[in-house]
């Protein structure tokens, strides 16, 4: 993986004297300039607005935008470009799912079945909607190793009407086995002479990192980010099994969603348009199907085996640091390149400042999962993620960089 560093220029920049290690990853990954030429290329050569334009400028803009769609749909092997809703981010895309599917088919006293350790774009939503709907919020618990403990849930499955859980947590790490789980949830049900829930799955932070098939899972959305897989800010998707669009709702209105408009009534553009109201992001569209492109030259299989393989080699170096602790599976193989840790005694924060100033880029707070540090009893947490341009020897900085602070805050 060393010869993809020449494609991130960023990390050749110097911080506080020190070349650039960027642990923050699972926040937002760098940008190849291969992405940047495709974006630079459209704005340069073929900015212009999407759909009912007829001149060429239009045409070939279109083309592109829809070409993106059709890419971003084989990378997650959907095959199917119309299922794929472009939004902003992950973010917007699980707020979609609420407002346009949530409000039309969720009612009162059902239950929506997520997880403790959310990322807060998929539990905020879903708090909104219970209060609104007057329906219950259940929570799967993790185990000590971070992973899902069905076993302690016993939720009337005739009331569950969704299934709304992380492939990937963002905080511990651990990949969840989502064909695995939807197999045993839809078993559960048909025991119980039951009606099968629709399922959502956050993929922020597992399309950068692993292969993923979303027909395989049996799941009805899929949403993830584009600024976490080398493409650009202000872009995401929404995937939406086709047989689903029936059940939804307009989500917001006004140009571009439309078929034919009165003043006095309106109808509706067929999905995935109908989803994606006023001018949308073109030049992101351009990038991260250039993003996926560029992650499909290198092999997704590539990058999950490099990261498994700089993530043990992290967490040996960890463990032999004393008063550690790390959160998460044990195995490498069991999360993503994604390591949330303490040193007693050192506030996350301070730690991060000291390696700030050694050149390392970490993330220290909550990471948007703050019901499970507080049930956990931690104010916080030291989180380091890899991508596909970190290094064994950027491992090697990192826990000097710890071992200064010890020092320094010890």
């Amino acid at each position: 993986m060393q010869k993809y560093r020449s494609d991130f220029p960023i990390l050749n920049r110097i911080i506080n004297g020190k070349l650039l290690v960027y642990f923050d990853n699972a926040a937002t990954s760098q940008m190849p300039l291969f992405v940047f030429e495709k974006m630079k290329e459209f704005e340069f050569n073929r900015r212009a607005n999407v759909h009912r334009g007829v001149h060429t400028l239009s045409e070939e803009a279109s083309v592109m935008y829809e070409q993106a769609r059709k890419t971003v749909s084989d990378f997650i092997l959907a095959n199917d470009p119309s299922e794929i809703v472009f939004v902003r981010n992950a973010t917007e895309a699980i707020n979609l799912a609420a407002y346009a599917w949530g409000r039309k088919n969720i009612n009162k006293n059902d239950i929506i079945l997520t997880s403790e350790v959310e990322h807060h774009s998929n539990l905020i939503p879903w708090q909104i909607l219970a209060k609104e709907k007057e329906c219950t919020l259940t929570f799967i618990p993790v185990n000590e190793e971070g992973k899902l403990d069905f076993q302690k849930i016993h939720p009337d499955w005739s009331k569950v009407k969704l299934v709304a859980i992380g492939h990937a947590f963002n905080v511990l790490g651990t990949i969840n086995d989502i064909t695995k789980i939807v197999k045993n949830i839809k078993k559960e049900c048909k025991k119980s002479g039951s009606k099968s829930p629709r399922f959502l799955v956050d993929g922020a932070q597992s399309v950068p990192h692993i292969p993923v098939n979303v027909k395989k899972f049996g799941i009805d959305f899929f949403a993830f980010s584009g600024h976490k897989m080398c493409g650009p800010m202000g872009i995401g998707v929404l995937w939406v099994n086709r047989n689903i669009f029936g059940e939804m709702s307009e989500f917001l209105t006004g140009g571009g969603m439309i078929d034919r408009v009165s003043l006095l009534e309106s109808g509706f553009a067929k999905p995935p348009e109908r989803f994606e109201a006023g001018t949308p992001n073109v030049t992101g569209a351009v990038g991260l199907a250039a993003a996926c492109e560029y992650l499909t030259g290198i092999g997704m299989e590539n990058i999950r085996k490099h990261e498994v393989e700089l993530t043990s080699y992290a967490l040996r170096k960890l463990r032999g640091l004393k008063n550690v602790t790390i959160y998460g599976p044990a195995k490498a193989e069991d999360r993503t390149g994604l390591i949330s840790f303490n040193i007693n005694g050192i506030h996350p924060h301070d730690a991060a400042s000291i390696l700030d100033s050694e050149g390392i880029a970490v993330r220290s707070g909550q990471h948007c999962v703050m019901p499970w540090h507080v049930n956990n009893k931690i104010n916080a947490t030291i989180r380091a993620s890899f991508y596909l341009y970190n290094t064994a020897d950027e491992v090697d900085r990192l826990i000097s960089g710890l071992e200064k602070s010890v020092k320094m805050l010890i």
